[in-house]
C-alpha cells in the first residue's frame, strides 16, 4: 500500500477506475518563501507580461465538442525571464441557453490527477446541464502532471516492484528494504526529472491558474475543485483574493495541519469509511467478513492481511497478493460506496486463494495499465506533496515511535499509514512551504463542502477550513464517499448549482443527506 496523500475526487474513479489516498501537504513558492507570504505578488510585472497577454491556439481534441491547446508559463517565477514551462489545456465552449457566466476552471484532486481527463471524462459532459450550458469548462494539467511536462521517476517493472515492497515491516531487515524502496524512487524521480522537480510546488500551480484565467479573458476566477484540488483553489484565494469569483471546495482539506497530523487524520478517515463498509457487508449475504458485526469483520481483515504478508496470493501471473497490494485494494474502494458490491466479491475470491480481482483493484489505484506501464499519478503526487510540506517523519525511528497513536486511530489500516508517510523523508529537492492558515481576506464568498464519513479529507478538515477563510461558507453532507457534488444528491447539487449559477450562498451550517 503506498498512502501518499492522493485526495482525488470519486467523481473521476467512476470516470477512469482508478480510487486513490496520502503522505504530506502544505503550500509554497519555489523561491522557498511560505504561500502565507504570497508570494504570488513578488514577481514583476513586466517579466510576467508575455505570459499573461499570450494567445492560445485551440484545436479538437480526443472527445468530440472538446478543444485542446498548450500554455506556457514561467518554469520559476523568481525567475520569470528565464525558462518556461509547457501547460496543457482543455476547453468545452457554453452550451446555451442563457447568457454566458464565464469560464469554470475545474479540478479532480490528486495531486496528480489529470484535469484535463477528469474535464473530457467526467465533468464537461456529466456536470449538471444547467452549469455547463453557461460556462466555458475550461481544466489544466498542473505543472508535472500527466500532459504537462510530466514527472516520472520508475519504469514499469521498478514500479511493480515498489508496489509490493512490504509496508508493514516486522524486522530490521523488512524495514531496510522500505527504506531502500523509498531512497530509490526518490533518485528515479530526481534522475528522470531532476529539472522540472523544484518548480511543481501547489504555489506555483495556483499563479498557473491566474494566467489561465487571464489569457481566458475573465476578470475573475470561477472553480470546483475537489480534494487536493480544495488546497489548489483556497492557494489561489491566498494569493490572489481580489480575483476571486464562485470558488466551491469539495472535499476539502485544512492547510494548517502538518503532515504527520493530516496523515493521522486520513487514517482515521479510513477507519470510519471501512467500519461503514463492515456494518454494511456484515448485513448482506455475501460478505466475506463473515455476518455477526464490524469489530469481528475488522478482525478477520486483519487476520487475511497477516497471512497475505506470510504468504501471498496466486493472481494468475507473475505479480503475487501480498499485503500491501491487498490493503492498497481495500482502500481504493472506500473512495466510493458504489465500489462496495466490487470489493465484497474480491475479497472473497482473495480469501480462496484468487487474488486477481483485488489486485485490479489495486491497480485502478495506481493507475497501472494492462500492458503493465503506469500513469505520472504516483510520481507528481510524490513530487508536490514533499515540495508542498515537511516530511511527516524523517527516520524509521520516527515512524516507530509513532506507530500506537496511528494504530488507535485504525486497528486495521494504522501500520501501513504510518510507515507509507515516511515517503518524504529522503525526497531530493527540500520542502519551500509550510503549514499555514488561510484566512483569504477580501475574497469574495466561498464554498466550502464536507462529507461526513469521507474517508480521505476527514469532514473536520472542512470545518477548518471554512472556519480559516474569511469568507468560507460550509455545506455539509451527512453520508459515505470522498467528496459530495455530482454523487447522486439533490440538496448538495442544488446548493452548489444556485450558488455557481446564480451566486447565492447556501444558508448557515446547511446540511444535506
Amino acid at each position: 500500500m503506498d498512502t501518499r496523500r492522493l485526495l482525488r475526487t470519486s467523481a473521476l474513479a467512476l470516470a477512469t477506475a482508478g480510487l486513490l489516498i496520502s503522505g504530506c501537504t502544505g503550500g509554497s513558492s519555489s523561491s522557498g518563501a511560505s504561500a502565507s507570504a504570497a508570494p504570488g505578488r513578488a514577481a514583476p510585472a513586466a517579466a510576467l507580461k508575455p505570459y499573461y497577454e499570450q494567445q492560445l491556439k485551440w484545436r479538437p481534441c480526443g472527445v468530440e465538442g472538446f478543444d485542446c491547446a498548450t500554455m506556457k508559463a514561467p518554469l520559476d517565477y523568481a525567475a520569470p525571464g528565464g525558462d518556461s514551462i509547457k501547460l496543457a489545456v482543455a476547453r468545452k465552449k457554453a452550451t446555451g441557453p442563457g447568457k454566458r457566466l464565464g469560464t469554470l476552471q475545474v479540478n479532480p484532486g490528486g495531486p496528480g490527477g489529470s484535469a484535463v481527463d477528469y474535464l473530457q471524462g467526467y465533468a464537461g459532459i456529466g456536470y449538471p446541464a444547467p452549469v455547463r450550458a453557461r460556462y466555458d469548462m475550461v481544466a489544466i494539467d498542473p505543472r508535472g502532471v500527466a500532459r504537462s511536462e510530466p514527472v516520472e521517476c520508475l519504469s514499469g517493472k521498478e514500479m511493480d516492484a515498489y508496489t509490493q515492497v512490504d509496508q508493514t515491516p516486522d524486522d530490521a531487515a523488512e524495514t531496510a528494504r522500505l527504506s531502500t524502496s523509498l531512497k530509490d524512487f526518490a533518485a528515479g524521480c530526481k534522475q528522470r526529472s531532476g529539472e522540472v522537480l523544484p518548480h511543481v510546488s501547489t504555489v506555483e500551480a495556483a499563479r498557473d491558474m491566474d494566467i489561465l484565467r487571464a489569457v481566458l479573458g475573465d476578470e475573475k476566477l470561477s472553480y470546483v475543485g475537489a480534494s487536493y484540488g480544495t488546497f489548489l483553489g483556497a492557494t489561489y484565494a491566498e494569493l490572489f483574493p481580489d480575483r476571486v469569483g464562485r470558488l466551491v471546495l469539495d472535499g476539502a482539506m485544512d492547510p494548517s495541519l502538518p503532515s504527520r497530523e493530516m496523515n493521522r487524520d486520513q487514517t482515521s478517515g479510513f477507519e470510519t469509511a471501512f467500519q461503514s463498509f463492515a456494518a454494511d457487508c456484515v448485513k448482506q449475504k455475501d460478505c466475506p467478513l463473515g455476518d455477526t458485526s464490524a469489530a469481528d469483520a475488522s478482525l478477520r481483515l486483519k487476520a487475511f492481511f497477516t497471512a497475505l504478508d506470510a504468504k501471498p496470493a496466486a493472481t494468475g501471473e507473475s505479480r503475487k497478493l501480498g499485503e500491501s497490494l491487498a490493503t492498497t485494494g481495500v482502500i481504493a474502494a472506500m473512495y466510493d460506496e458504489a465500489a462496495w458490491p466490487q470489493l465484497r466479491e474480491a475479497l472473497t475470491t482473495a480469501m480462496a486463494g484468487d487474488g486477481a480481482a483485488l489486485l485490479s483493484l489495486a491497480d485502478s489505484y495506481y493507475e497501472r495499465e494492462s500492458d503493465g506501464t503506469y500513469a505520472n499519478l504516483m510520481y507528481a503526487n510524490a513530487a508536490v506533496n514533499c515540495l508542498d510540506s515537511p516530511p511527516a517523519f524523517t527516520t524509521p525511528g520516527a515512524v516507530e515511535s509513532a506507530l500506537p497513536e496511528f494504530e488507535k486511530a485504525s486497528p486495521v489500516f494504522g501500520r501501513g499509514f504510518a510507515w507509507a508517510s515516511l515517503n518524504c523523508a529522503y525526497w531530493p529537492t527540500p520542502a519551500t512551504g509550510a503549514p499555514h492558515r488561510i484566512e483569504a481576506k477580501g475574497a469574495a464568498p466561498i464554498v466550502v463542502v464536507g462529507t461526513t464519513r469521507d474517508p480521505a479529507t476527514p469532514y473536520k478538515w472542512a470545518q477548518g477550513l471554512a472556519a480559516q477563510l474569511s469568507s468560507g461558507s460550509l455545506l455539509t453532507y451527512e453520508g459515505d464517499g470522498h467528496t459530495a457534488y455530482g454523487r447522486g444528491s439533490d440538496c448538495i447539487d442544488t446548493a452548489i448549482n444556485t450558488y455557481l449559477l446564480e451566486g447565492t450562498v447556501p444558508p448557515k451550517n446547511k446540511r444535506c443527506s
